[in-house]
């Protein structure tokens, strides 16, 4: 799929949103660690390691398409840890897996420019060792952290992290046009996965192709998409003690319908 072309993997959040991403023709999906936390209740990386991974496994088994897993910064920070992170979540059959360099400290927020690399490596092993041919990404999180220099910073690593045997790079929040095509550009021929949300929502698919984008995720665009109609329609009832807002639902019949077919 990332061999030419661009295609849209967008990020369902549960059991239900899987199915129904499938049932509207989508190739692929992938997890959002950040859908799925606000869903149990916690902050975006605050679901333990087992959770996530049984969580992953249940959108696997969701579905039969294939699905890129967001496993975060792999819940280790030494290489050894994440090589044994990742092999627990290529048990769970999923088709790739992404580990980002955030270290979610304030005081130093990307690893260290070698270990981050040597994570990348390890992660990379543990992949080959399995023989599953999965498609490891490499993410920088400099946009994300606030990096004094994002863009410099997110290419040099980038590129360390395609070199290190990273299949697919991915800067999230990177959304200006010339500097995803000079990303697409350098980490050649390696794949790219651009984020899109709130912040760069005026890209389309066609301009990102045209760029030489492989592969389109939009995170917990979804997933904050209903939860902003879920906001504002409780909101209404709570403040105005009306239920206009409720008329713009999805109908339980074609749910159920759906849910019938799949089940």
């Amino acid at each position: 799929m990332h061999e030419s072309g661009c295609f849209v993997l967008p990020n369902p959040w549960d059991i239900g949103t899987a199915i129904y991403l499938e049932h509207l023709g989508f190739e692929a999906l992938a997890t959002t660690s950040a859908g799925f936390a606000f869903s149990r209740g916690k902050r975006d990386g605050g679901v333990p390691r087992d959770e996530m991974l049984a969580h992953i496994r249940e959108i696997v088994e969701a579905t039969t398409l294939p699905v890129n897993a967001d496993f975060l910064a792999g819940y280790a920070d030494q290489p050894e840890d994440v090589a044994n992170n990742v092999r627990l979540c290529v048990s769970t059959g999923v088709a790739g897996l992404s580990i980002e360099d955030s270290t979610g400290r304030t005081d130093k927020p990307l690893y260290e420019k070698k270990l981050g690399i040597d994570r990348i490596r390890a992660a990379r092993s543990a992949i080959d060792a399995s023989g599953s041919g999965i498609v490891l990404t490499g993410r920088c999180e400099a946009w994300l952290v606030h990096d004094s220099d994002p863009f410099n910073t997110a290419l040099d690593r980038l590129v360390a992290y395609a070199e290190a045997g990273a299949d697919c790079v991915y800067a999230p929040a990177v959304s200006k046009p010339d500097e995803i095509a000079q990303i697409v550009k350098t980490v050649a021929p390696k794949h790219v996965n651009v984020l899109v949300s709130g912040f760069n929502h005026q890209l389309s698919l066609s301009q990102l192709a045209d760029l030489g984008v492989r592969r389109i995720s939009v995170g917990s665009g979804l997933a904050l998409a209903a939860w902003g109609t879920f906001l504002r329609a409780a909101k209404d009832i709570k403040t105005n003690g009306t239920f206009h807002l409720l008329a713009n639902g999805a109908v339980s019949a074609d749910l159920n319908k759906l849910f019938q077919e799949t089940s």
